[in-house]
């Protein structure tokens, strides 16, 4: 399969649907992109089937329409699109599956790989290094802006982060999460020095 015309569908749906942004450098289609970029790490891991890992990475945020929950409308859109493009109807189904599942983060329910995959891969984007920076731009962007207000907004975030590694599916899953938080918590030992 040519992921490159997905990713150009993906690219193209997302500037035209126009999902709103809480914050003017957040952008959709790259969240997507590092969606699917950790989804292929970690099928490289632990296997499963990488088409539908992929193809669900990539579709599984491209809907958006007022009053319904975006996972329900990117499944239409991703089971439309595939239908369009010839891909197997069991793919296709397996697929729409897991975009609506994706969103699910507490489930016990007992997931494919794929899905668990997925899962994770969407749980760790902008977490760790990310987060960081999201942070110190959505600071950047309140009335009296400081280094402080950005050192105590990493912090919130931190601690309210951290007991989501109980919602990752997969041990590279935990463990690239517990990384990403040890980041973070290096980073704010090191700020805390500096700016106290």
């Amino acid at each position: 399969m040519n992921y490159s015309e997905v990713i150009d569908f993906v690219k193209k749906k997302t500037a035209e649907i126009g999902r709103p942004a809480n914050y003017p450098f957040r952008s959709r289609y790259e969240h997507i992109m590092r969606v699917y970029r950790w989804a292929i790490r970690l099928q490289a891991k632990l296997g499963g089937d990488l088409d539908i890992i992929v193809l669900s990475a990539l579709l599984h945020d491209v809907g958006w329409e007022e009053g319904r929950p975006h996972e329900e409308v990117s499944a239409e859109i991703a089971v439309e699109y595939l239908d369009s493009i010839g891909v197997d109807p069991e793919k296709i189904k397996r697929v729409g599956e897991i975009i609506m599942k994706h969103e699910d983060k507490d489930t016990t329910d007992d997931l494919s790989i794929e899905c668990r995959i997925v899962m994770d891969a969407d749980l760790l984007d902008e977490i760790g290094a990310v987060e960081i920076i999201w942070d110190c731009m959505a600071t950047a962007l309140e009335p009296e802006a400081s280094y402080k207000r950005a050192y105590y907004r990493i912090k919130e975030y931190y601690r309210g982060n951290k007991p989501k590694i109980k919602r990752c599916k997969t041990d590279p899953g935990r463990a690239e999460f517990t990384k990403r938080m040890q980041l973070i918590e290096n980073y704010i030992y090191q700020l805390e020095r500096e700016l106290f």
